[in-house]
């Protein structure tokens, strides 16, 4: 065989595992090899701005999961019927970034104090927790939970959850960053709904890192 045809059919191979990684859904992590990292922490309009900036992080999605409804509309998940959370899904290079530092982002942008609820917004699907994706992040992000629990800075238990990533349906596009798209709304609902504050409250200086002055 020429070498042309061996090249030939070496780059056929390898466009050939592209497409199947792909299809399988490997998708963009895959190919570039980025890896991915789920968390909900109530409102995902408050949560997309908390990754967005952070070096490292290729994009951060919007959407709903853990629950059983396929193909979730924003009405149904609001509703609280379908088990799903209100969650962003984080692409990243974990050259840039490592998945403890994304999980300081989370722990410093949630209240881990109360069940099944984040500031305002009341119901299962405004839980927080952690969805991982493989065995070490489980391990991380139950270190991470355990030495929060131990440091003692709060009174009561930690509520957040820590469950196997599921199916991630993308929640409508007008939802994608909703604070760009709706700035003045967006500081608005935060500040009604008094996020800023508790997590001032709850974690001093540390504090999420993109919180919004008051209107």
């Amino acid at each position: 065989m020429k070498v042309e045809a061996v090249l030939a059919a070496a780059m056929a191979l390898s466009f050939f595992a592209v497409l199947t990684g792909m299809a399988n859904g490997a998708g963009e992590a895959g190919v570039r090899g980025l890896e991915k990292a789920t968390f909900a922490g109530g409102c995902f309009w408050c949560m997309e701005p908390a990754f967005d900036h952070v070096e490292g992080v290729v994009s951060v999605t919007a959407g709903y999961t853990g629950g059983t409804k396929k193909d979730p509309t924003y009405e149904e998940v609001s509703s609280g019927t379908t088990g799903h959370a209100e969650s962003v899904e984080v692409l990243y290079d974990p050259s840039k970034v490592s998945y403890e530092e994304l999980l300081s982002v989370f722990w410093h942008n949630i209240d881990p104090t109360v069940k099944d609820r984040q500031f305002c917004d009341v119901g299962r699907q405004y839980k927080s927790a952690i969805f991982y994706h493989n065995g070490e992040q489980r391990r991380k992000a139950e270190a991470s939970k355990k030495a929060l629990e131990e440091s003692k800075r709060f009174n009561g238990p930690i509520y957040t959850e820590i469950v196997p990533a599921s199916q991630f349906y993308p929640a409508e596009e007008y939802h994608q960053g909703y604070y760009k798209k709706n700035p003045v709304r967006y500081k608005f609902y935060r500040w009604k709904c008094g996020r800023d504050e508790r997590l001032r409250e709850l974690w001093g200086k540390a504090a999420g890192g993109h919180t919004q002055e008051e209107p």
